[in-house]
């Protein structure tokens, strides 16, 4: 039996984690602001962060406004629907916020960063498949549910791979200057709120199918928290004296994805 408390505690701790992870957002672009200069944050990052944002926004809103598309999931899964309003409104402003971001590349210094070609080839082969599958589901191939579960997939495999570039800039330079901290602390909380709200909700129905059928929130918050626990260390541990460092104050040198973009580089710039 589902207890009315449980419920209404849930949809708290979903807000809360939707202010902690769309807040999470707003250190990066007010640093980048503040330094009028992208350099430092990873353009791979930026690539699949909007990719997988779109797929998200599509889920979330497909799942939640969508009658039939939610009658197919109650008849595999059982109840509760997992996507809930807090989902739809982080969703969509994360996905406002991440071209927000993307526009700054463009206004402020990137002294020549570029995406990798790496990241380029992976996000060409990620948007093919998604096309193929919007086409099979428009063409009634597959179900529209299962179509926006690979959407989903897509979302949780960006979100595996998207803070690799930027946990490997900060290696070469030994730095996490132009990475904000901020960025890292909020979205550390909102995966910790997040998947708290899934335990309440899987508890408050007695079906743990939630996990199974909500895999990308589950997933996204599993990641995200791994990825935040690295970039805590790194800023806080391995690299905490690297800001003072001279060469640190004002990079010149454009910090591409993949190359030797050594703490060195920077000082040699400087002299």
């Amino acid at each position: 039996m589902s207890s009315h408390a449980i419920t209404i505690i849930s949809a708290i701790i979903g807000w809360a984690y939707f202010f902690a992870w769309s807040l999470s957002f707003y250190p990066q672009l007010y640093l980048n602001f503040k330094r009028k200069s992208v350099i430092g944050l990873s353009f791979d990052f930026l690539l699949f962060n909007i990719t997988g944002y779109i797929c998200y926004s599509v889920y979330n809103c497909v799942l939640f406004w969508v009658p039939f598309v939610k009658d197919e999931y109650l008849h595999k899964y059982g109840p509760p629907i997992p996507v809930q309003p807090n989902d739809v409104a982080f969703a969509l402003h994360a996905l406002v916020i991440t071209i927000l971001t993307i526009i700054q590349c463009f206004i402020y210094d990137r002294a020549g960063q570029k995406n990798s070609i790496y990241s380029i080839v992976i996000g060409i082969g990620i948007w093919v498949s998604i096309i193929i599958v919007v086409g099979l589901g428009a063409g009634h191939v597959v179900t529209w549910l299962w179509m926006i579960n690979y959407l989903s997939y897509v979302k949780l495999f960006i979100t595996f791979i998207k803070y690799v570039p930027q946990a490997w800039i900060n290696y070469k330079r030994k730095s996490t200057t132009g990475w904000s901290i901020g960025n890292v602390l909020l979205d550390f909380s909102g995966g910790i709120l997040s998947l708290l709200q899934m335990l309440l909700d899987a508890v408050n129905a007695d079906n743990w199918k939630v996990f199974i059928g909500d895999p990308v929130k589950f997933g996204l918050a599993l990641f995200s928290i791994a990825f935040d626990i690295l970039f805590m260390i790194q800023h806080y541990v391995l690299y905490r004296n690297a800001h003072n460092k001279p060469g640190y104050q004002q990079i010149q040198t454009p910090p591409e994805s993949f190359e030797d973009i050594s703490p060195k580089s920077f000082d040699e710039k400087q002299t």
